[in-house]
């Protein structure tokens, strides 16, 4: 999970260095991480279903060397056109492995330890952003941002071999044997869209902050770029510290839905003063710290109820929640670049708690029906 988002993350510190060598604009080379994240959801929507099918490892293997290469290629290209369609490829082959990733987790780990194990699992991302990007920064300036790649590819492929040798003895089969694949219309049950649901409102919830939080820094407190690295890594370990504590909750409260709701009304309260209130950056950096933990505490439950359902459609469920989170990603993109283009940031502060209430009404409104 480090490595594929690092994937995307790592490219952020350079993209005027892209630019200028691609001689590109800025804003077409930015649209690089949109195309990354299109085609991760689309390929984890087709890849979670194959891997019920036939198997996870391949998936599991496969995923990441597909992701260096297409990390390989975006290095070596010397035009625009080049690092789109290869940045394309690292995003799909990223995609067939997060998925298969979480669901042989699943499967290895029983129902009241999957919490924490998810938690283990997702933090991985926020590793991405607290070690992964302050250390693409640092190398970089010796080996640009090329070379940044061809690392970040070695570090692939070493999870790539990780995970050959770690499937290679493989998850207990469930209770009576495995059963055939259920596919899409066995796994899309009420529960399941209600679940996959919440984690649209709630990875845009918490997208609105970890996209634009930076950009509300130095738009409201006239932050230069290198004096933002501090706020940015107690932001990204709020994620991190609220993951590993949203995973011990999943497992010893006993209603998942109703840990995820009082995480996202957490969220929600903090929203309203985290981008209303502008007295002072490290009052404003603290609420951020606040908002990200709440929300990140509300992760490991929704993927640990998402996980409990049978073994024949677990991968595809999982591979459902990685496109239904691309779909929160995007609508925290685009909706809060409208926001700032009519309100300002302070129309962030509805908007993000708005997103968080409702993943709270969705997981509450089930509980009695499903």
């Amino acid at each position: 999970m480090f490595a594929a988002s690092a994937s995307g993350t790592t490219r952020a510190p350079f993209l005027l260095d892209m630019s200028r060598d691609l001689a590109t604009s800025l804003t077409l080379t930015a649209n690089v991480m949109a195309f990354t994240s299109v085609a991760w959801g689309a390929s984890s929507l087709a890849a979670g279903a194959l891997s019920d099918r036939f198997g996870r490892r391949p998936f599991l293997v496969l995923g990441p060397v597909g992701l260096a290469l297409g990390t390989m290629g975006v290095a070596a290209s010397g035009s625009f056109l080049g690092v789109a369609v290869f940045a394309t490829l690292a995003g799909a082959s990223a995609g067939t492995a997060t998925g298969a990733l979480m669901a042989e987790v699943s499967a290895r780990v029983p129902d009241r330890q999957r919490g924490r194990a998810l938690g283990w699992v997702i933090s991985g991302q926020s590793l991405a952003l607290l070690l992964g990007v302050p250390a693409a920064a640092w190398i970089g300036g010796a080996i640009g941002w090329r070379g940044v790649n061809w690392c970040v590819a070695a570090v692939t492929l070493l999870a790539a071999a990780g995970l050959f040798a770690t499937t290679s003895r493989p998850a207990p089969a469930p209770p009576g044997g495995r059963k055939p694949a259920g596919g899409y219309r066995a796994a899309m049950t009420p529960l399941v869209l209600r679940l996959l649901a919440m984690g649209v409102a709630e990875r845009s919830c918490y997208g609105l902050a970890v996209v634009f939080f930076a950009t509300f820094l130095q738009a409201t407190y006239q932050a230069p770029l290198p004096t933002l690295a501090l706020p940015l890594a107690i932001f990204a370990l709020g994620t991190i510290l609220g993951t590993i504590a949203g995973g011990q909750l999943a497992d010893r409260l006993p209603d998942r839905r109703v840990t995820f709701a009082g995480a996202m009304l957490a969220a929600s309260a903090i929203a309203v003063p985290l981008f209303l209130w502008t007295g002072g950056m490290a009052g404003s950096v603290a609420l951020g710290f606040a908002f990200v933990f709440c929300a990140a505490v509300a992760r490991p439950s929704l993927m640990a109820a998402l996980a409990n359902v049978p073994d024949e459609v677990r991968g595809t469920v999982l591979g459902l929640n990685v496109t239904s989170a691309s779909f929160g990603w995007l609508f925290a993109a685009s909706l809060g670049g409208l926001v700032i283009a009519t309100l300002g940031f302070a129309g962030f502060a509805p908007l993000a708690a708005g997103f968080g209430v409702l993943g709270a009404v969705l997981a509450l409104a089930g509980r009695r029906t499903s």
